[in-house]
Formats: C-alpha cells, sequence, structure tokens
C-alpha cells in the first residue's frame, strides 16, 4: 500500500500545474501523444534516483528498475508502487495496447508490454517528457503540497 496521497488535483491545482508545461509536455501528459524516440532526455540517462511524474510530481519509477531496451524510450520494468499507476486499455493505431497513467493526475506517461526483461518480464515504455528525475538523497517534488 503506497504511503503517498493519490487523491487527484482540485481544478485549480490542476490548472497551476498545467500552466507549467511545455507544449511538448501539455501534448504528451494531456493528449496523450508520443514524443520521438531517441530524442527524450531520460533515454540514456544513469543517474540513481526516482523518475516522478512531471504534472503531479508522484513518484513513478526507481533509476533502478531502468535498462537499456533500445526503443528509444526510457524503459524499467516495474513501477515505484502498483498504485502509482493506471493501466488503460489502448486501441489506437490499430492495435491492442495497455497505456500507462499517473494514478494520481491521470496524466499520460507511455505504455506497458509484455517483452521486458526478468524478472518481471514487462517494459514500461515511458514518455522523458513525462517524468522529472530527483537525484538520490534529494527530497522528491512536492508541488501539491501534500508532504
Amino acid at each position: 500500500m503506497t504511503t503517498f496521497d493519490l487523491t487527484p488535483p482540485t481544478p485549480a491545482e490542476r490548472r497551476a500545474l498545467e500552466a507549467m508545461l511545455t507544449p511538448a509536455e501539455r501534448e504528451v501528459l494531456l493528449q496523450h501523444g508520443t514524443e520521438r524516440p531517441f530524442c527524450g532526455i531520460f533515454n540514456d540517462h544513469k543517474q540513481p534516483g526516482v523518475y516522478g511524474c512531471r504534472l503531479c510530481g508522484l513518484p513513478l519509477f526507481r533509476a533502478t528498475t531502468k535498462f537499456e531496451s533500445g526503443t528509444g524510450w526510457p524503459s524499467f520494468t516495474q513501477p515505484y508502487d502498483p498504485a502509482h499507476l493506471k493501466y488503460v486499455r489502448d486501441s489506437s493505431h490499430g492495435m491492442q495496447r495497455t497505456e500507462i497513467r499517473c494514478a494520481r493526475c491521470d496524466s499520460h506517461q507511455g505504455h506497458v508490454f509484455p517483452d521486458g526483461p526478468p524478472p518481471t518480464g514487462e517494459r514500461y515504455c515511458i514518455n522523458s517528457v513525462s517524468l522529472q528525475f530527483t537525484p538520490d538523497g534529494e527530497p522528491l517534488p512536492d508541488p501539491l503540497r501534500r508532504g
């Protein structure tokens, strides 16, 4: 069970968070877009720490679960906490996929596929613009001031 508050942002909080996004972040997080492969800042990133939701700050993945998938997007084998993600069936683009969204703010993160390495066999393929990184030893961002 998560120790983080998963209550969605109020409409006013959401407007304030969305106002801080770049156009590219808005396209992916709010309109379920996808950044081009091999261009995201976290694709080759190897620093220890935590990757959180760019919109609300909820921790989504630990750097220790990141791996090189060769797909051009940051890939992880498992979430920070399963309760921090929502899984939504995605039938767009003529295929069946599982979309990943932040459980707190419902922002689009990417997709999960059943072709990852052990121990989970899952590949969480995430857009860099959907994430923010916090190095080990630094406090996690708390834009909603929930502690």
